[in-house]
């Protein structure tokens, strides 16, 4: 465990539907989505600057707290300039195409391989339902997004903030389709999964590998381009923000090898897949910090994506 003393603390105190400053960015808040019913599980950024941009969106599944969070900070519906999901998984992207049509005056940008996805997303449905099973009852379904309003980001491209600028680096082990943002102003990095799920109640990182996609030794490069920048804090989309250490990292990346031979160990012991997920399941550490539904879920979602490597 890696103590944090500045902002992590506070990270684990939030309720659904809340929101509270980043300690020590001008501007800059987060917001607990409420996400899967577990409070301190999925948040969504805000940056207050002169062209205010949201930094992840939620599943859409309690967006209109997200929107009585803009509007108690002051950005109404003709202010939001900025949308956008760090990549587009639905637990990031799901409330993107809700947004759109409440802000209208917001572009939307994501990566360039996730573009078509957000105009329109049914196969990113069907590949999620597939991949959450019952878990689809707390999302929404997404709105899709006009192809006007939508555009592709790439590596060492720039978003305008008025005030700042957000620089994208691609960090696709993860999924192809993510990107984290560094405001180098202040050393903030958004991290979307490249650093892993941040738990403040318990002060850790655990690894995040879903399928289809997750890469193992992309995502230890991702995690070293990030501490490479070494930032001052790391906003954790699951969740909340921390002081950046460059024990996080490696804490992270220990972690992520760790899990993938765990999981590759068990497969050897056990007679099937379904038998190494429920073995897992049983044997959760997170349950009793989020909700039991959502531990298991996050655990099952997990081993599928390092099964689904392993045989790749």
């Amino acid at each position: 465990m890696i103590r944090d003393e500045t902002t992590g603390d506070s990270a684990g105190g939030l309720s659904p539907g809340e929101f509270e400053a980043v300690r020590g960015v001008e501007d800059l808040y987060y917001h607990d989505t409420g996400m899967f019913d577990a409070p301190g599980y999925g948040s969504v950024y805000i940056y207050d600057t002169p062209t205010p941009a949201v930094i992840d969106t939620g599943t859409g599944a309690n967006v209109d707290t997200l929107y009585e969070t803009l509007s108690a900070i002051g950005i109404e519906s003709d202010d939001l300039v900025w949308i956008l999901p760090t990549h587009v998984h639905l637990d990031h992207a799901g409330g993107a195409g809700h947004l759109a049509d409440a802000y209208p005056e917001a572009a939307v940008r994501t990566h360039d391989r996730g573009v078509r996805h957000l105009v329109d997303p049914s196969r990113l449905v069907e590949g999620t339902k597939a991949a959450v099973g019952d878990q689809w009852r707390h999302y929404a379904d997404p709105e899709p997004i006009p192809a006007d309003r939508t555009g592709g980001l790439e590596d060492g491209d720039t978003i305008d903030l008025g005030d700042r600028r957000l620089e994208v680096l691609e960090a696709p082990g993860h999924a192809p389709h993510q990107v984290v943002f560094h405001e180098p102003g202040d050393g903030v990095v958004f991290t979307a999964d490249a650093a892993g799920i941040y738990v403040p109640q318990i002060d850790t990182v655990t690894p995040t590998t879903p399928p289809p996609q997750f890469d193992l030794d992309q995502c230890l490069d991702d995690a070293a381009a990030i501490a490479d920048l070494d930032p001052s804090v790391l906003c954790f989309s699951h969740f909340g923000p921390r002081s950046f250490d460059p024990a996080v990292i490696e804490e992270f990346q220990r972690a992520s090898v760790e899990w993938v031979e765990a999981v590759r160990r068990k497969r050897e012991e056990l007679d099937s897949d379904e038998a190494v997920i429920r073995h897992f399941e049983r044997t959760t550490e997170l349950d009793g910090v989020w909700t039991s539904e959502r531990a298991q879920a996050n655990e099952r979602l997990n081993v599928r994506g390092v099964l689904t490597m392993l045989d790749a």
